[in-house]
């Protein structure tokens, strides 16, 4: 009985190595340009279902709906995770004539069927015709996209969500700054997800895009917010207490925030 269940391991890892050659990962890919906000980002937002309001003194913070209420919310780690599949694994061809809706729809669920940590060669890329980037085809099917590249519940049963709920050591935080400046050296897309967990004082996730080291005690990592798609955000890493923070915003009264990379590797 011993030897059947070892030999079933056996086949069963030999079955998953044999799947995991069969296509490129993302964490090991470098890619021939960066990653551009303006470009390579969604024309329009995740929009917030509340209205914030900060208690400076105190740190708590307020809500009420919006009115009239949103249309597109609980999306963030939706747009977040189509961004890095449409960088990875799309070409879009300019000088191609433009495909009516339909056409349109089938390709997005190509893109957001491939699972984030797998890269396209280049020769397998999907096309999108008629237009030059993400940022001037989401402006132009807006509807499209976000009809196709996911609900909002795949922001509540992401994968690695149970990571958010584990304790954050400084030691992980200075490793996830080595691999974020890593995935900028490179050109990879790295989405994040900032959680202050078990206060919920922030629960989202930005896409990591470059990086600028200007004395050797802090690292300003440019991002982009799904929330704000008309400019880049900062996320913060200090060396010296080895912790991330990010700027007060409409959703956030700012300070310290917990960090780890998702759709990365085996988590997506």
């Amino acid at each position: 009985m011993r030897g059947k269940l070892l030999k079933k391991s056996s086949l069963l890892l030999l079955l998953l190595l044999v799947l995991a050659a069969g296509c490129a990962s993302s964490s090991d890919h470098s890619f021939p340009r960066p990653f551009k906000f303006g470009e390579d980002t969604f024309s329009y937002a995740n929009e917030l279902v509340w209205e914030y309001e900060f208690d400076d003194p105190t740190g708590k913070t307020t809500h009420r709906k919006r009115t009239p209420p949103p249309d597109y919310t609980h999306h963030c780690f939706v747009v977040a995770r189509a961004a890095k599949q449409f960088f990875q694994n799309v070409r879009f061809e300019p000088s191609q004539p433009r495909a009516d809706e339909e056409t349109y729809r089938k390709l997005v669920r190509g893109v957001v069927s491939i699972v984030p940590r797998r890269v396209l060669p280049e020769d397998k890329k999907i096309v999108i015709p008629g237009y030059t980037n993400l940022f001037g085809f989401s402006t132009d099917w807006e509807h499209v996209l976000k009809a196709e590249c996911g609900g909002a519940w795949r922001s509540y049963f992401q994968k690695g969500h149970w990571r958010s709920i584990l304790p954050f050591s400084r030691a992980h935080q200075r490793r996830l700054s080595k691999q974020l400046l890593d995935s900028i050296h490179c050109n990879r897309p790295a989405v994040v997800h900032l959680v202050r967990f078990p206060q919920l004082k922030i629960n989202h996730s930005v896409v990591v895009l470059d990086a600028s080291e200007e004395d050797e005690s802090t690292i300003e990592f440019l991002v982009y917010d799904p929330n704000h798609p008309e400019k880049p955000s900062t996320l913060t890493y200090d060396r010296t207490a080895r912790r991330f923070s990010f700027p007060r915003n409409p959703y956030f009264i700012g300070g310290r925030v917990d960090v780890y990379e998702i759709y990365h590797d085996w988590n997506y």
